[in-house]
């Protein structure tokens, strides 16, 4: 059974405070940070004499969840809707408050959050932005080691090389690529997208890359219709007979267009698209993707949170979480 020194020697304070913290006592003076982490390791030692005495519930500690998209952007968009679902589920199963902000709102959050996590893409200004709100940081799908904050990502190397080789398994060795460019929302920087540089790297070492092959746009629908039309004009009998697509609402709208100029998919050209979201599954023929654990990823940077808040010495890392190639009809 946990007692009040098992509680002190984790949050590194005396017993005087522990006790004091878990009583309530008004008069005593410590931050929120030193209070919060009390009661947290309490809860998690199932500290039972603080359980059974506290008649109240334990305060609820907030923290905040900043999106780089607007609500509207978000709802059309799976990916990162599905992430913050994940983040709100596991903050409540640990007993944390959730504040919201989306990329079109002001960044006026309550004084009182114990943290911030942020999803989506951020520039060097942007990040100093949040570091002014909360020195608690964890970002969701981009690497922000550099910045000196920890990080969840997708394992996007591994996956690209997945629907490779299972491209090149199946014979195809003309291989294109529907790729995506994003830009932070402040418009100060251009994002390289890791599906492309890792598309090219392993194709490259395979002596199978063709700048001629790949078609860059904006991650829309409508993108990635006009980018397969322009290869299917520009290319016509070196038409790749396969193509990774950098997401699925590309896929999307270049199935459309084989579709358009009866390409047959996947008997002339296969897809393999990214994200997996439901998408996928609603148009004809199905899509192959690769599943990326959304909501994993969100719940994940919870739990990289809730160690911050627990040790404040904590080294930054990144969570790299693995991905799944699932194949439906429109791959051989």
């Amino acid at each position: 059974m946990a007692t009040l020194k098992d509680i002190a020697k984790l949050a590194n304070v005396s017993q005087a405070t522990v006790s004091r913290v878990l009583n309530k006592d008004k008069t005593l003076s410590v931050s929120q940070e030193t209070r919060h982490r009390i009661l947290t390791i309490a809860n998690d030692l199932a500290y039972q004499k603080h359980l059974k005495t506290t008649n109240s519930p334990k305060a609820r500690q907030k923290i905040a969840i900043v999106q780089w998209y607007s609500q509207e952007e978000e709802l059309n968009d799976l990916y990162y809707y599905s992430i913050r679902l994940g983040i709100e589920k596991r903050a409540q199963e640990m007993g944390y408050d959730i504040v919201r902000s989306f990329n079109n709102e002001s960044l006026d959050l309550p004084k009182d959050i114990v943290g911030l996590i942020a999803i989506g893409k951020f520039s060097t200004h942007q990040i100093a932005e949040l570091e002014n709100l909360s020195d608690k940081l964890v970002f969701v799908d981009s690497d922000t080691l550099n910045a000196g904050h920890p990080c969840v990502t997708t394992d996007f190397d591994n996956a690209v090389i997945k629907v490779l080789d299972y491209f090149l398994e199946q014979g195809l060795t003309k291989i294109g690529m529907i790729a995506g460019e994003e830009h932070t929302t402040d418009g100060k920087e251009i994002l390289i997208d890791q599906r492309f540089r890792t598309y090219k790297n392993y194709a490259s070492e395979h002596g199978l890359y063709k700048p001629n092959h790949v078609f860059i746009g904006s991650f829309s629908t409508t993108s990635g219709y006009e980018l397969m039309k322009r290869a299917i004009a520009e290319l016509g009998d070196d038409l790749p007979q396969a193509f990774f697509v950098a997401n699925d609402t590309l896929a999307i709208g270049a199935l459309r267009a084989l579709q358009e100029a009866n390409i047959s998919v996947p008997n002339r050209v296969s897809l393999i698209s990214f994200n997996d979201t439901p998408l996928t599954q609603q148009v004809f023929p199905t899509l192959s993707s690769v599943t990326v654990f959304t909501e994993e990823m969100g719940r994940t940077a919870v739990d990289v949170l809730n160690r911050q808040l627990l040790n404040l010495d904590v080294i930054p890392s990144m969570t790299r979480l693995a991905t799944q190639l699932t194949l439906r009809d429109s791959s051989l």
